[in-house]
């Protein structure tokens, strides 16, 4: 008879941790059932909530209709990425279930959004507001230096773009406003973009979208070439050469689309980690190599005369979900997107939670879910914007089965969500779904009835 041996038992035991590991990374070990269930709460709510996201002009400030995140603590605040991305949601409503009238409605706050923050962009300078309260003071939105501080996100020109992709083409309401539009890319290119690296980056960590995220949160000034900010700016440049396109300039449609390809291949250069298959932010912060000679040990020295610094920034190793971003913008390759899910997105100790991606990984010394305000925390929270832009990368890359996992989770939370509470919230704990702040807030949230359509194989409206 014959008796297996402590080989045979060791290979068999190796065998089965490697079935489950396997397991683990490629499929996800926490899932939750987004049940029909869900989805018609979810569309229920914002089929008949949406409305509230229209505001007219508003105060002094706000001279178009424009559109809010809806809650309360943003009744009449106009910000830059959340009208874009919430206006995504908006077309999305309006393609299941609006009239024409509505449609036509909704077009003047849509329009307006981009209208409100034109008005106040100079030809002169470039400096865009990031914020438009309707109690601002119009003569008192710019700051005294515009080059020492953020202003507005890089994706006005997404939201335009946006706009005329979903009207066929047309763009001509744009046409006076479009010198402003290049002012404020020129602004960027100019004043925040490392020449060395051709990278762009934060002046301070003020509203910068992803509120306290380590690689810019309480870092020196300029330092940080945020991969968010850079995905953020590589579509921008494209929707700006589509725009010029649209236009009939075919100069600037041209320049715009040489911009967006330089800066692509300095991500790839400067922000894919190879060791982690993963895209980080990178440190700017280096000092720069002077060959001045200096007395030291009482003669003239030249420090580091032997080999100077010939790198132009450092990786900064923070697992931030906005590395992510690179699959969202098209810039990561195939077998780099691949990586960053099996190695990353699927890894239950770092991203993957039960509802959604975390936004910071869990494994970082900096992980928390506590609930605050300035900052709204971006440290391990589970965001609806963020789980949608992972799950519009993974989409784009032909990634289903990922993605339709993050589309399940997300329907899944909100669903839950609606159901106990009547609402839904800003962000939430990513492994219990449980609401952490700001009950009401509508704004990206509503992407949620883009994954519902792409899920149920109906007509889905995309970002530009």
């Amino acid at each position: 008879m014959y008796i297996p041996n402590k080989t045979y038992y060791m290979k068999r035991i190796l065998l089965l941790f490697t079935v489950l590991l396997s397991l683990t990374l490629t499929a996800g070990a926490k899932t939750v059932q987004a049940t029909k269930e869900h989805r018609e709460l979810i569309k229920q709510h914002i089929y008949g909530d949406y409305k509230k996201m229209l505001k007219l002009p508003t105060g002094t400030a706000l001279k178009y209709p424009y559109l809010t995140p809806g809650s309360r603590q943003y009744a009449q605040v106009l910000w830059d990425w959340d009208s874009w991305l919430s206006d995504v949601a908006l077309r999305q409503t309006l393609t299941d279930t609006g009239t024409e009238a509505d449609r036509q409605e909704a077009l003047k706050h849509e329009q307006g959004c981009v209208l409100n923050y034109l008005t106040y962009t100079s030809l002169e300078d470039g400096y865009m507001p990031m914020v438009v309260d309707a109690e601002s003071d119009p003569n008192k939105i710019k700051p005294a230096n515009i080059y020492a501080t953020n202003m507005h996100k890089p994706c006005l020109a997404q939201h335009a773009a946006f706009l005329v992709q979903q009207s066929g083409g047309s763009a001509e309401w744009l046409r006076e406003w479009f010198p402003r539009m290049q002012a404020f890319i020129q602004n960027y290119h100019d004043h925040h973009r490392h020449a060395e690296t051709g990278l762009y980056y934060w002046q301070d960590d003020l509203a910068i979208g992803v509120d306290n995220d380590p690689s810019t949160f309480f870092r020196p000034k300029g330092s940080s070439a945020s991969i968010y900010l850079n995905c953020m700016m590589y579509k921008e440049l494209r929707a700006m050469s589509y725009l010029a396109e649209q236009l009939k300039n075919g100069e600037a449609r041209t320049r715009y689309a040489l911009m967006a390809d330089s800066l692509r291949d300095a991500v790839r250069e400067y922000c894919w980690d190879e060791k982690d298959g993963m895209y980080y932010s990178v440190d700017l912060n280096l000092v720069k190599y002077t060959g001045e000679p200096q007395i030291i040990f009482g003669k003239p020295f030249v420090l580091h005369q032997g080999a100077p610094r010939n790198y132009p920034c450092l990786i900064q190793r923070i697992g931030c979900w906005s590395g992510f971003m690179t699959l969202w913008a098209g810039i990561a390759t195939e077998e780099q997107a691949r990586r960053m899910v099996k190695e990353n997105l699927l890894d239950e100790r770092t991203f993957c939670g039960t509802y959604g991606v975390r936004t910071l990984s869990k494994l970082e010394k900096m992980y928390n879910l506590r609930a605050t305000n300035n900052p709204s925390n971006w440290q391990g929270p589970l965001w609806g914007i963020s789980n949608y832009m992972v799950f519009r990368g993974l989409a784009d890359y032909g990634l289903d089965k990922e993605a339709r996992m993050m589309a399940e989770k997300t329907v899944a939370l909100f669903g839950e969500d609606l159901k106990e509470n009547g609402a839904l919230h800003e962000y939430y704990d990513p492994d219990t779904g449980r609401p952490i702040m700001n009950p009401g807030f509508q704004n990206w949230n509503y992407l949620v009835l883009n994954m519902v359509a792409w899920l149920e194989g109906r007509p889905v409206v995309r970002e530009f």
